[in-house]
């Protein structure tokens, strides 16, 4: 439900606050005042899209802010859950600005959120009705839709349906693919049997690259390293010379500070550092050592391994930029083998998959029909019953379901709205003979059937009376009342009819202050409404007639509305 709706800067709306309640809430006001502005304006905090020619003249940004109460919208709070959102005490703050340069800042309950997420959001907190609504109910690719909503065993039946759809159109393109890539498959046989065997046959290693290059680096070198390594176990050795290796002379240096070490204590480190130092040498010369006897100049293997690296090249030029992807092409090759070599099989398995995919499919195709039929049966009665209380006793309204052999998205029917305003009449469908009053009753009594038929808790019409009046008025009133006993309704309306039905009254007015002109609203008192009654009843001046004629459609309201509350419906 909308408890409450803050906007700034909107247009003529330079800073209003207004506060709903539960059931029927009438906004009224004079040609021009900005009832519209008020409906664009709750529009963009439910996510259409904002312009900023919608920013009041003169200020650099428009505001709008909601709060909601949504404890029992379900769907509404598994949208915030999977956003990360808490409500908190069961409502939510919605808040969007919109600046000149194009700025869209959208807020909800202090998380900053995305324009498609607030679309989500907003179709299932409000439902707008007006005339592009109306309008809409022309297209009968609309009519299955709304067939589908008015049961609730039918979208479990329509989504178990919908998964066995797309089950069988993929068994069927890969099926299609299959088939066509057997005109390739000899070509493709061939050479993915010439890449594996390729592959296949240089039984590569992991790493094995890295090994080689190490390898090849050394044996290429292998002369420079000997002499290299001779030469430093000469100089730690036997050195050149009559002064002896690095470890002869080092062991002298050790003799002679040990012969002095008994007159000074601060040699003791010295000595012990020389001496460790010592006896890493003598051990590296160990390893030099070691090291020498490894060494061998072996032209043969040095050849062997560079045609091994080069084979491991090329293969990475075809097949990948490592032996791993090269690995992993094989083992997909392999796979792609398996299919080709398995090409009947595999023909044979997907069309059993379709086949039984197809059964499966006509059988839940013929559930859904049935649950359709059912439906249609119900909704076209009950939609006919509001009819004959908008005025339209005679009129029948029908719903036709067609089967169809083609299985489409949403099952194998086709849906039509038809209508008839007079006994005689054939049913025809709507775009082809509904006149505009006819639509606007039409889509008000399928309004109040589908009220008890989903979550929304807060309808919106706008315009819903144009074109009607007197005991037409009353009729659509008592409809808009009917729903409002289950829903919130906000409702714009210029008649006295609808407006004396209202459990809250707002009025809309403009006013002009130092040359600018700003839209107000304000909710009226009892004796407030009265008035304003009086000059909906009037149309110009408020006349004691016009004022009793108000307190009198006053009065018949309140006892109707007793009378619906005791007996719970119309």
């Amino acid at each position: 439900m909308l408890k409450s709706l803050t906007i700034t800067n909107f247009a003529l709306l330079q800073q209003v606050s207004v506060e709903f309640s539960e059931g029927l809430n009438i906004l009224s006001g004079e040609t021009g005042a900005g009832k519209s502005i008020l409906i664009d304006a709750l529009g963009i905090i439910l996510g259409e899209r904002a312009s900023a020619d919608f920013i009041r003249t003169g200020t650099d940004f428009l505001r709008v802010e909601a709060v909601f109460a949504i404890e029992q919208l379900t769907s509404v709070m598994e949208l915030l859950d999977e956003q990360g959102i808490v409500p908190e005490e069961g409502s939510i703050i919605i808040s969007r600005k919109v600046a000149r340069n194009g700025k869209n800042t959208i807020i909800l309950n202090g998380c900053h959120i995305t324009l498609a997420v607030l679309r989500q959001i907003g179709e299932k907190l409000v439902d707008m009705h007006g005339q592009h609504e109306n309008q809409s109910l022309l297209k009968p690719e609309i009519h299955i839709h709304l067939l589908d909503l008015f049961q609730h065993d039918i979208l479990p039946a329509l989504q178990n349906y919908r998964e066995i759809y797309r089950n069988w159109l993929k068994v069927k393109e890969n099926l299609t693919k299959l088939e066509v890539h057997s005109r390739e498959r000899e070509q493709r046989l061939d050479m993915l049997s010439w890449q594996t065997k390729e592959i296949s046959a240089a039984a590569l290693q992991i790493n094995e690259d890295r090994d080689l290059d190490n390898e090849i680096r050394v044996l290429a070198n292998s002369e420079r390293i000997a002499r290299a390594i001779n030469h430093a176990h000469l100089l730690l050795g036997e050195g050149l010379g009559d002064q002896g290796g690095i470890i002869a002379q080092l062991s002298e240096v050790k003799r002679e500070l040990e012969s002095i070490e008994r007159f000074d204590d601060n040699l003791h480190p010295i000595i012990a550092a020389i001496t460790e130092a010592l006896y890493q040498l003598e051990e590296s010369t160990s390893d030099i050592g070691s090291y020498q006897d490894t060494i061998e100049f072996n032209p043969e293997r040095l050849e062997m391994l560079q045609l091994r690296a080069d084979l491991i090249h090329k293969l990475k030029k075809k097949y990948g930029a490592t032996i791993e992807d090269i690995l992993t092409y094989y083992e997909q090759a392999e796979k792609e083998l398996y299919t080709i070599n398995h090409y009947d099989e595999q023909i044979e398995k997907l069309l059993r998959q379709r086949d039984s995919l197809l059964v499966e499919l006509q059988a839940a195709a013929a559930k859904l029909n049935t649950l359709r039929k059912q439906s249609g049966r119900e909704l076209g009665k009950e939609i006919t019953e509001h009819l004959a209380h908008l005025g339209m006793p005679k009129a029948n309204f029908t719903v036709h379901i067609a089967s169809s052999d083609r299985l489409g998205p949403d099952g194998a029917n086709d849906v039509l709205f038809l209508f008839s305003a007079n006994p005689g009449e054939e049913l025809k469908p709507l775009h082809k003979i509904v006149s505009g009053g006819e639509l606007s009753r039409i889509a008000l009594a399928i309004k109040a059937v589908f009220s008890q038929k989903d979550e929304i808790s807060t309808l919106v019409f706008d315009e819903v009376d144009a074109g009607v009046g007197g005991e037409m008025a009353f009729r659509i009133a008592e409809r808009i009342s009917l729903i409002s006993a289950s829903k919130q309704v906000l409702c714009i309306t210029h008649l006295p009819q609808i407006a004396c039905m209202a459990d809250t009254h707002i009025y809309i007015e403009k006013l002009v202050e130092e040359e600018r002109t700003t839209t107000s609203l304000r909710l009226l008192t009892e004796e407030q409404r009265l008035t304003e009654l009086a000059r909906m009843v009037s149309g110009t001046e408020i006349t004691p007639i016009a004022l009793e004629n108000a307190q009198q459609i006053l009065e018949t309201a309140k006892n109707k509305k007793e009378k619906w509350k005791k007996t719970e419906k119309l």
